[in-house]
Order: C-alpha cells, then structure tokens, then sequence
C-alpha cells in the first residue's frame, strides 16, 4: 500500500513525498495532532521544488512563482486526499503550504496546525539548515511541503542523517529582517515585516491612519502605491516579498 501511495503521488508531478507514522512527528510548537482528529495514524508529505523566480530581481515575479507553487499544491493535496478515500476508504486531512490556519492570539496567528518542516524531517524528507529551513538532499532550501494526514497505519520513512547545512551563514547575513541572529530560532515578527509588507498588520495600520486623517490626506492615501498593494493583497491572498534565505543559500539549486 505504501509503495501505491508512493507512485500515485509522484505521477501527480509532485517532486518528492515522504511518509512518517504520526508517533514519530513531534512539533515543538503545533498542537497535537489528536486535536485534529484522534483517528490520525500517518502523515503523508508532498514536496514541491520552488521555481527559479524566487532569486530574481523582481519581487512580484517572484512572488506569482509562490503563488503557483502554492495553487498546485492544494489541487495536489485534494487529489491525493480523494486517492487515498477512494481506494482505501481512508480518512483524511489535508494541510497547506500557507494559510488557512489558526489564528489565534495564543501563537501571534504563527503556528499552524501542522509544522510541515517537522513532519517533512520526520518523513525523510531533509534536515533542518542555519536558516530553520529543511535543506532537501536533491533541490536544497529551495522547497516547500503540504501535507495529508490519514487514518492509515504506514511506517515512517529512514530520517535523513546527512549534515547538508555548510554553516556559511550567508542566510544570517542576508536577512534584512535580521529574523535569524538567534541560531535555532526565527523570529517571527520580524520576518512577517518584510516578507509579507501587505499583510494584516500593515491593513490594520494604514486604516488607523486613514480614520487619523484629514478629508484631504485621505483622499491622497487613496491614490497611494501602500494602497494599492494592500489592496491587491485582499484579492490574491498572501503576498511574499522577500525570498532571500532560499535565494542566498548555496544548497539552494539542485544539487
């Protein structure tokens, strides 16, 4: 059966999968999957290799490869979710990449239900790097996970023993955000500010302003590039603008 799941998967176009029993995923930070659904026995992990865009100079460019990347990997969750359903009268949960989780003011809306990074290690499928990223034996920092959770009893996959990290530190050196100057810790905060410049803190600030401000002033901010791009936010959903810790990292093309 693990060996069917396996090739399904890799015949959907998704670039690695790994598996891990549920026993063996531990998060430090996600609460226990048994909130989820008591049921849950394994974790199934799609691993998506990260377009060439994220390097480029133009952030929106870079930003619609993210876009895709999260878009295909949805529809891949729902096909596998519906595989494992229909064949092997599973249950099953899917995880995204991103959003939707959560948000709670417990964890800062920050903390997903699953950690994908967790179970990704736990399934085989890399090691943690300087970055707090999993570094892929194939495509390095350049990939991001969904995830499938099931009913089904399946053995986890060997755990990846390999030190890929360099230790170079160009990630720590690069961020602009300075999010990871704690070696073993992102903060988070920090990296929200410039990676997603349009989010939710930003829309609550500009509003503040615009209550704040003159019938004039308003009018202008109307008119403002800020607003546009917070606009453009609500309709597209998560904007990325900064790829720097996968763009720098020198494990970061296939290796």
């Amino acid at each position: 059966m693990k060996q069917d799941i396996r090739e399904y998967v890799l015949s959907l176009g998704i670039d690695d999968v790994g598996i891990t029993a549920a026993s063996d995923y531990v998060s430090p930070r996600s609460p226990k999957l048994e909130t989820i659904s008591p049921d849950i026995k394994s974790i199934i992990v799609l691993a998506f290799k990260e377009l060439s865009s994220c390097a480029g100079s133009d952030k929106d460019t870079a930003m619609s490869g993210r876009q895709d990347l999260i878009e295909f990997a949805r529809s891949s969750n729902y096909k596998v979710a519906r595989y494992l359903e229909r064949n092997y009268r599973a249950k099953t949960f899917t995880v995204p990449v991103s959003v939707p989780f959560a948000m709670v003011k417990e964890t800062g809306g920050a903390v997903g239900q699953v950690s994908l990074r967790h179970a990704a290690r736990a399934a085989g499928l890399g090691v943690f790097g300087r970055h707090n990223l999993i570094i892929h034996p194939r495509f390095g920092t350049r990939v991001l996970f969904s995830a499938v959770l099931t009913d089904l009893d399946l053995p986890s996959d060997p755990p990846l023993t390999d030190e890929l990290c360099n230790d170079c530190n160009i990630c720590v050196k690069s961020c602009p955000a300075g999010a990871l100057d704690e070696e073993g810790k992102t903060a988070v905060t920090k990296c929200f500010k410039t990676c997603q410049p349009y989010g939710l803190g930003s829309n609550i600030a500009f509003w503040k302003k615009v209550l704040d401000a003159s019938p004039d002033e308003q009018q202008r901010m109307m008119g403002s590039v800020d607003y546009w791009r917070l606009y453009q936010s609500i309709l597209v959903g998560n904007q990325y603008y900064c790829f720097d810790c996968l763009a720098v990292c020198p494990i970061g093309t296939e290796i």
